[in-house]
């Protein structure tokens, strides 16, 4: 079981220098990128990450030159190759190779890269819940791509994590958009609110599946609306949502206390629902 790339058509070592100098995602990031988790050897809403994918490739009018089936084909040979059977599958689509030059560079093919990794373990925090950060969101206006433009959220994670918080949760013009690589969710009197698309979030794919699938079947009420801090930190329960983070308590912002400083009820059965579905798509037995 060990780490694996994806270049060019072939399987490569992590180790392997792959990236052309003038590739267009090394000096502009110009591309877009989606990350999967692995379970029991199989991804997990593949179908929806790759609709993803397409759409913010449409966005950036970066040629798709790829069908599902390939990129499907793509994923379970690394999965096969690498024998890792937990993990994260990173793709990552640029514009191609030209000359440094701002402007789109005609007759260039856009290049494909993937790698795979063995994930780690988030199971105490998935349990215990975390804290979380309140920052100003300086991030471009175009947060629903899933681009490689990702600075903003870096310099959030940083700040997040030398505080000691799992997320920092960002606010623009006083409303709460979400976090530097996820959604964010709060509870109030049974009702589940969260950001309501557009280009100021990203449309999550775990978001999409508590949203459309879980939310229905436990009959939760959703807003999509925003919401000030003042008013999430008065909430019963908080959580973000995201492909690695899943669905992760957040049970402080800024050292206040949400609720009564517990993982929620409510929070508990999402976690519970989406398991299920995992279990399901994945084969996976707990």
């Amino acid at each position: 079981m060990r780490p694996l790339g994806f270049v060019d058509g072939k399987i490569i070592d992590l180790s392997e220098n792959v990236v052309p100098m003038e590739d267009r995602g090394h000096q502009f990031g110009d591309g877009i990128y989606e990350v999967t988790k692995v379970y029991n050897g199989r991804c997990f809403a593949l179908k929806r990450h790759m609709d993803r994918a397409y759409r913010s490739l449409r966005e950036l009018r970066i040629p798709i030159v790829y069908t599902y089936e390939e990129l499907e084909e793509m994923h379970n040979l690394l999965i096969k190759e690498s024998g890792i059977t937990e993990g994260g599958i990173y793709l990552q689509i640029t514009r191609g190779v030209a000359p440094r030059a701002h402007g789109f560079p005609e007759h260039v093919v856009p290049r494909l890269t993937m790698s795979i990794r063995p994930a780690s373990s988030n199971a105490n925090l998935l349990e215990n819940g975390v804290k979380g950060l309140l920052i100003a969101d300086e991030r471009w206006l175009r947060c629903d791509i899933k681009s490689l433009n990702l600075l903003g959220n870096i310099l959030g994670k940083q700040r997040a994590q030398e505080a000691g918080c799992y997320e920092a949760i960002q606010i623009r013009n006083d409303v709460i958009t979400e976090g530097t690589s996820s959604n964010f969710f709060i509870i109030k009197d049974g009702i589940l609110w969260t950001h309501p698309v557009s280009n100021l979030i990203l449309k999550g794919i775990t978001r999409s599946i508590i949203i459309e699938e879980i939310a229905p079947a436990l009959d939760l009420t959703i807003l999509e609306k925003t919401f000030t801090p003042d008013f999430a930190k008065k909430a019963d329960e908080a959580f973000v949502s995201g492909t690695t983070s899943e669905i992760m308590p957040i049970l402080s912002l800024d050292g206040i206390r949400i609720g009564n400083g517990d993982v929620g009820p409510i929070t508990r059965r999402l976690q519970q629902a989406y398991n299920e579905i995992i279990d399901k798509e994945c084969g996976r037995k707990q």
